[in-house]
């Protein structure tokens, strides 16, 4: 009764007409942003962050989470007309969507996405519903030894779980680590790393550096590459899957929720693993396999359901562990603690009411996306026309101008500028700004527990092996660190001379 009690005071506070209206500003700039490929939700919530601070952090929370799960929603369009997938976390949907729409099925292909996201993302804020409160419960025994490898895994979950290589993720969290360190000495109160500049003693501001890495940088990369876009022009009409459909996908719906809600718990597991796992795991329970890459419409189902289930589990680590498990979210952290909150076991207990209705407001921002998704698809697909080069120089005016606003700084705005240029140059060398920018968030935190943990005892290293939650924690970083290490050399082995003969 008291979770209904809860619940029910959620939507009193989310179904106020300003919510409501920050929630449908959310759920249609994410659509929009995840059909219009080349954005994406990091930089858009970065976009965003300096226009929320003149509302209330439930407001602010509210909107740009319909950002973020938004944003899977209208990923799915550009991949199944483009063949380019609109947000990251919709590439595998290109595989058999843009097949689907070649086969004159597009319609089929954008109804079963629409309606798998929608139950995907109806079950995962139900599970985060569920879980949050025993979660957070359970972290309130958390101390600094304990804190400390939970950081320490959350970040070396994020480098191994990257779409880029563990030895680039690895460097570019450490990256994001040395970041972190500039400014004050969180115990001593030393200037470190400041070059005698009296603005670097705060450290880098994270809104203007996600600013610069996501949004400065996407517009040079996209201004760089070609625009070459061919909206496929087919049918869009039966956008309800048929009855021989709804046979196919119901279990593949049902499976890619449950793999995307747990592996979206991960920190840096996140929309793009949790769908190609999904992809995956129906190409191996499928009886014919070889239909998938052909148009099969569970290779659409899965991966759109578990691409949303993620997106929903993602605000766990960030809500009851104060551990934000992606770029997107680690935003929605940085808005949070603007705000003078700070996420982690203590929220559900000092901010009930933020944290209830903007649960609720994912179930009604679900809602609003599957009234906007099927009926408004072509009016998406006519944004499609929309020339980059305009969207770059809109995308180039609000950077400048929320980079100066955060502290009035022409500083700010030649910060953003070089962490722009210097985000290009990880992409074009192939090393992920996301553990960078976690690191950066995170890293703070780290060196904080690790000095509070070492005062505590008096210098002994022992204390995080002394403690058992610490100790597992620590022995999964060092396993998952292991694990590239491992398989190299079980490859090497088994390709080995004599290997395959038997060699005694």
């Amino acid at each position: 009764m008291e979770f209904f009690h809860h619940l029910a005071s959620g939507f009193a506070v989310a179904l106020t007409p300003e919510n409501v209206l920050f929630a449908l500003i959310g759920v249609v700039l994410g659509t929009a942003i995840g059909v219009l490929p080349g954005l994406g939700p990091p930089a858009t919530i970065a976009l965003l962050l300096p226009a929320t601070y003149t509302i209330s952090a439930t407001s602010a929370v509210i909107m740009l989470a319909g950002i973020f799960y938004g944003a899977m929603y209208g990923g799915s369009t550009t991949s199944i007309l483009l063949n380019i997938p609109g947000e990251a976390a919709s590439v595998v949907t290109c595989l058999d969507g843009y097949v689907m729409a070649r086969l004159g099925r597009a319609g089929p292909a954008l109804g079963i996405s629409a309606i798998a996201s929608f139950i995907a993302g109806t079950l995962s804020v139900l599970g985060l519903s569920l879980l949050a409160q025993p979660l957070a419960a359970f972290a309130l025994r958390f101390g600094p030894p304990e804190y400390f490898a939970l950081i320490l895994m959350g970040l070396m979950m994020a480098v191994y779980l990257s779409e880029s290589s563990v030895l680039k993720g690895l460097i570019s969290a450490a990256l994001g680590l040395l970041l972190g360190t500039v400014g004050l000495d969180p115990v001593q109160g030393a200037e470190r790393f400041t070059l005698g500049h009296p603005k670097m003693t705060d450290g880098f501001n994270f809104v203007v550096v996600a600013m610069g890495l996501f949004g400065i940088a996407e517009v040079l990369r996209n201004l760089e590459a070609p625009e070459a876009r061919e909206i496929l022009r087919t049918s869009l009409r039966g956008l309800l899957p048929t009855r021989e459909d709804w046979r196919r996908c119901w279990a593949s719906v049902a499976r890619g929720s449950l793999l995307g809600f747990f592996i979206g718990v991960l920190p840096g597991g996140g929309s793009i693993v949790s769908s190609f796992v999904a992809y995956a795991v129906e190409k191996r329970v499928s009886k014919t396999p070889e239909r998938f890459g052909r148009g099969a419409i569970e290779g659409v189902a899965a991966p759109e359901a578990a691409n949303n289930a993620a997106a929903g589990s993602s605000f766990i680590p960030l809500l009851t562990l104060g551990i934000p498990g992606n770029a997107s979210i680690a935003m929605i952290f940085v808005a949070l603690m603007v705000h003078g909150i700070r996420p982690g076991p203590l929220l559900i207990q000092e901010h009930p009411d933020l944290f209830w209705s903007v649960v609720a407001s994912m179930y009604l921002g679900n809602l609003l996306l599957l009234g906007l998704n099927l009926p408004l698809i072509g009016l998406w697909v006519r944004l499609l026309d929309l020339p980059y080069r305009f969207l770059a120089v809109l995308v180039v005016v609000i950077c400048i101008v929320g980079a100066y606003s955060v502290n009035n700084s022409v500083f700010d705005v030649g910060t953003m500028v070089a962490f722009g240029v210097v985000g290009f140059l990880m992409r074009k060398l192939g090393f992920p700004p996301a553990p960078m920018v976690l690191a950066l968030i995170l890293g703070p935190q780290l060196e904080r527990t690790l000095q509070q943990s070492l005062i505590a005892a008096r210098g002994n290293p022992l204390v995080f092996f002394q403690r058992p939650i610490s100790a597992i924690l620590i022995g999964v970083s060092a396993l998952v660190a292991l694990l590239p290490a491992v398989r190299w050399a079980v490859r090497r082995q088994g390709s080995a001379p004599g290997a395959a003969v038997g060699v005694r």
